[in-house]
């Protein structure tokens, strides 16, 4: 493919960077990259995936934005109040860039339906805000052999790890099971700091970039942890458990069970 005029100058900063060029921006743009979220996390990813031209972002997330969103969601504005998520995100992110294809999937994700969801993505984008659907996301890319870039946040930290399934951990390395429901903070209850998500978002981007790109150092055998209130950043190296209940030598999870996702 050519570029045209208005590509050449899009996408000039990426152009003279012997790690992207023309083949790396060729790359990107035929890259299809799944996000599950469209909140607080995959707004700054949407935006700049959209601004560094990664050509189909599909985008999945069952709420509609509401005013208390604001604060931190910053795909979403005063206007779109009441407007499905994945409408209100596919209208900013192709705003910016045209390039960028953006199919709105206004499901919750289950057990049923995330394996038709992962077909034809290069990489998923874990951007949700609950246990239950991290679980779950996690399992279905290691079961089907997909790349995966994990985020959370709460109240003023942050984690990030890349998850290459039979390669190295997954999230469940990590964390084998969901924690009891009663013991669960949400974004309710404990709350976030609004900027928290750029720190993340913004990094869970880039780590695409490189997963998609084939360059870099990726986090995967990392967790990175931020804390917001002392500006540091502690990386905490993560070892494949070889008793992973998904990923391991003898996995008890080798399909997905509606039943242990239902708790959100």
């Amino acid at each position: 493919m050519a570029f045209s005029e208005d590509q050449l100058q899009r996408y000039s900063r990426h152009l003279i960077l012997a790690e992207i060029g023309e083949e790396g921006q060729k790359k990107l743009l035929n890259s299809r990259v799944l996000m599950i979220g469209a909140g607080g996390l995959g707004s700054p990813v949407g935006y700049y995936l959209s601004a560094a031209g990664v050509g189909h972002i599909t985008v999945v997330d069952n709420d509609v934005v509401d005013l208390s969103n604001l604060q931190r969601q910053i795909a979403h504005s005063t206007k779109t109040v009441g407007v499905p998520k994945v409408e209100s995100a596919k209208a900013t992110f192709e705003a910016l860039n045209p390039d960028t294809i953006i199919t709105p999937i206004r499901q919750r994700v289950t057990a049923g339906n995330i394996g038709a969801l992962l077909e034809g993505h290069d990489v998923v984008l874990d951007c949700c805000d609950n246990f239950p659907t991290r679980f779950l996301i996690n399992d279905a890319c290691v079961l089907a052999g997909k790349r995966l870039v994990s985020g959370a946040i709460l109240r003023f930290e942050g984690q990030l790890t890349t998850i290459l399934p039979h390669e190295g951990h997954c999230y469940r390395c990590i964390f084998e099971d969901l924690p009891p429901a009663d013991i669960m903070p949400s974004l309710q209850t404990a709350g976030l700091v609004g900027a928290l998500p750029g720190v993340i978002g913004s990094l869970q981007a880039l780590e695409t970039l490189k997963l998609l790109l084939g360059k870099g150092d990726l986090l995967t055998g990392r967790l990175l942890v931020f804390n917001g209130l002392k500006a540091r950043f502690r990386e905490l190296e993560i070892r494949k458990n070889p008793d992973c209940p998904v990923c391991g030598g003898s996995p008890r999870i080798k399909t997905l069970e509606e039943e242990a996702y239902k708790a959100r």
